[in-house]
């Protein structure tokens, strides 16, 4: 401010009535104490231990801290404490329940809490168990993730627990694979991509039509559409085959999946038949129906009527058909073994057993398991000889009619024809461009 304002105001301020003079100069003064001393106490500092005074009505941002416990480590959310155990080799519930501090009349009242409860009998070592008890210790809630799909959730409500299963939402895409049999098929299904699960479905939905220890040929082909589940985005695991071609020694053979579970030509004629053509799964054979061969023992020309499958010993040996165990026994030549009667017309041989499992009289549904592959008897090495018999007289298992299988209901052909139709048109565009892509 100017030297000669400040004079004229000091002149002003003389010239006023002492009264104005005493009031002007009192606001000042409490003026300037307002503005030098705070209004209320200071505040604590950031780092003080004093508690903020929350305002009602205003919102406020916390800071959470989630965290999942790893197993055997505990949590605490919402004044529950959870625990999360490992189940070890020779564990069971009681003991686990024991050793985190839960009762007996807990255990019972989660094992008697509803049918789901049942799963809690099927956890192996290395699942996990997550518990959930409150302030007191008592158990509040169970969770045991029984897959990548379903979770079993035990829940105490009110004086009772509540089982339960909770799924979460399967998402199916369809994918397509073809492959040219070079080594064998096992090789080019693993080379195509596919899994050992799927590679012995195709060999169980064609096996009454090709024996695959025998027909499969180098240049053979296959053709599999198939489901693969996601969850939430990420793969899970592989759903159905829903159709299947394969090209055996020039001959096709496809295969769709119906409603029922069943699969059918796409003119809806059964591919499961009375028998099937091989009673082990695929592996190599020593040697075919021969009625010429050269006997390995003996050393003389004898007729061999039936099939040597060599496998290792213990191999499964599976009924060729329904049937009824007309003979169980053991005797120097053949050693263990078992005959089936299917019918009126049909008789199937089973020779050289390690084990039998079967007993005579029994019934047998095909694809049964009625005894192991060994050496028993006069032989050479450990194998299965298999011999088919059709009114008594020998014939070649591998090329043998075989009774006709049944076709779906009149009523059911048009629509299943038409649907048919259409995966063997994906089949047969999806192999033109996997040829092409070559």
């Amino acid at each position: 401010m100017k030297p000669t304002v400040v004079i004229r105001l000091k002149q002003l301020f003389n010239d006023l009535p002492r009264f104005h003079r005493v009031l002007i100069s009192t606001v000042s003064v409490t003026l300037l104490l307002l503005l030098v001393i705070p209004s209320e106490p200071a505040t604590a500092s950031k780092n003080s231990k004093s508690p903020e005074q929350l305002m009602p009505g205003k919102r406020y941002q916390l800071e959470l801290a989630v965290e999942t416990p790893e197993a055997g480590e505990e949590s605490v959310s919402n004044n529950f404490s959870w625990q999360s155990y490992q189940i070890k080799g020779g564990d069971n519930l009681a003991k686990i329940f024991d050793k985190l501090g839960l009762t007996a009349q807990q255990l019972y009242r989660v094992t008697t809490s509803g049918d789901e409860a049942e799963l809690l009998k099927k956890v192996h070592p290395g699942d996990i168990l997550r518990l959930a008890t409150d302030t007191e210790g008592q158990l509040v809630q169970l969770v045991h993730e029984i897959n990548d799909v379903e979770t079993l959730i035990i829940t105490r409500q009110q004086d009772r627990f509540i089982a339960e299963v909770e799924k979460r939402e399967i998402e199916s895409r369809t994918e397509f694979t073809h492959a040219v049999i070079d080594s064998s098929f096992w090789n080019a299904g693993i080379n195509a991509g596919i899994t050992d699960n799927q590679i012995m479905r195709i060999a169980d939905i064609f096996g009454w039509d090709i024996d695959f220890a025998l027909d499969i040929r180098k240049g053979d082909e296959f053709s599999v559409l198939y489901e693969t589940q996601y969850v939430d985005g990420e793969f899970v695991g592989y759903g159905k085959i829903l159709a299947a071609e394969f090209v055996n020694r020039d001959e096709t053979f496809q295969a769709i999946l119906h409603d029922n579970g069943s699969y059918y030509t796409p003119n809806g004629r059964a591919m499961r038949k009375t028998f099937l053509r091989s009673p082990v799964k695929f592996t190599y054979v020593s040697s075919n129906f021969n009625p010429n061969r050269l006997h390995p023992v003996t050393g003389r020309v004898r007729p061999h009527n039936g099939t040597d499958y060599a496998a290792a010993t213990g191999t499964p040996v599976m009924s060729a058909g329904d049937g009824k165990v007309i003979k169980a026994s053991y005797n120097n030549l053949n050693g263990n073994y078992v005959f089936i009667q299917h019918g009126e017309s049909y008789v199937t041989k089973y020779l050289h057993l390690s084990r039998k499992h079967v007993r005579t009289g029994e019934r047998v549904r095909q694809g049964q398991l009625i005894g192991r592959v060994g050496a028993t008897g006069r032989v050479t090495g450990a194998h299965l000889h298999y011999e088919f018999l059709v009114n008594g007289a020998h014939r070649n298992p591998r090329t043998v009619e075989l009774p006709k299988a049944k076709s779906l209901a009149e009523s059911e052909l048009p629509a299943f024809r038409q649907y048919a139709d259409q995966l063997v048109a994906v089949l047969s565009d999806n192999k033109r461009i996997s040829l092409a892509m070559r």
